[in-house]
């Protein structure tokens, strides 16, 4: 999800091929407009705001459309912003964003369970807001499905989701922070803080890759990420981290399905723990969250690709 200052919000897909444009004419916190300003698409999943443009990422490209929010009746027909990206679908679908520094931020992830690919895959790359050539700027990442800066350092955070078939309780799914260029996070070789991978990690020193700040459920799927730096809520929240969690797949007794809070002391994550869940039912899940989208109101939008809906979460005493 991205919303614009003038308060559209668009919603992208993965499976449905389709990108929304989403408004609220009457400002009572509910839909009253939503127009389909494209489809036919290779899963477009990301979506990102800059200036008067959107940014649409498929599985190989990134599309902008200019002028977008003053003809959402009669798009115009986008232009390549950038189309030398792989093209594989195994985790090829992506979280776009543009980060302090006016740079898009795209993740491509490793087009495997567990492999040791070559660039730019199982990485975050950054591109110039003008376009042009992309450069690595945190490898060792299998699959980010959400990124965030951190209100007053301006740092990067994100998640990252854990490989699978190593067993219910490993390894975790990871928060990391990424305060420069240029770290790795492990993957392939090391999972979480310490789990050497028994085929890449042989020989290697886990102490060597930057650690996760905060180790999350194991196959939780943690996608989509926020700082919470809204009013509504109680100051207990400002600062702190909404988690998304789609919810595991292959895991013997499920888990996920919820938003979790992070919770940051001094810059550092202290603690983990449930802020809204209900998805999962006696083992049986109706929901599964994806992305999170802070409002000016301080309202926050929680996305749920199974049920296909947005849920809004507001607090008042």
């Amino acid at each position: 999800m991205a919303l614009s200052p003038r308060g559209t919000l668009f919603v992208g897909t993965r499976q449905t091929g389709r990108v929304y444009a989403i408004r609220d004419k009457d400002g009572d916190g509910k839909a009253d407009e939503v127009t389909i300003i494209a489809e036919g698409m290779n899963f477009p999943n990301g979506v990102a705001y800059r200036g008067d443009s959107l940014y649409v990422a498929e599985i190989d490209r990134i599309l902008k459309y200019e002028n977008i929010e003053s003809r959402l009746g009669n798009p115009p027909a986008p232009a390549v912003f950038i189309d030398n990206l792989p093209r594989n679908r195994h985790h090829g679908w992506k979280f776009i964003r543009f980060g302090p520094d006016g740079r898009l931020y795209v993740p491509v992830g490793a087009p495997c369970n567990i492999c040791e690919p070559p660039a730019p895959y199982a990485s975050i790359l950054r591109i110039p807001h003008g376009g042009g050539s992309w450069e690595v700027f945190a490898r060792g990442v299998r699959n980010s499905v959400g990124f965030d800066w951190h209100p007053e350092t301006k740092k990067l955070w994100f998640t990252d989701n854990g490989r699978d078939m190593l067993g219910d309780n490993r390894p975790p799914d990871e928060l990391n922070h990424a305060p420069r260029k240029g770290l790795h996070f492990g993957y392939p070789y090391c999972h979480g803080r310490s789990i050497p991978d028994p085929e890449f990690g042989r020989g290697k020193d886990c102490r060597r890759y930057a650690p996760p700040a905060m180790e999350l459920g194991p196959h939780v799927a943690s996608l989509g990420m926020r700082f919470y730096t809204g009013r509504m809520f109680p100051p207990r929240y400002r600062g702190q981290i909404f988690i998304a969690e789609h919810g595991s797949w292959n895991r013997s007794i499920p888990i996920g399905y919820r938003v979790r809070l992070v919770r940051l002391e001094k810059g550092r994550a202290v603690s983990y723990e449930d802020f809204a869940k209900g998805w999962l039912v006696g083992g049986r899940a109706w929901g599964r969250p994806v992305d999170i989208q802070l409002m000016p109101d301080g309202a926050i939008l929680v996305s749920d690709d199974y049920a296909g809906v947005i849920y809004r979460i507001s607090y008042r005493e």
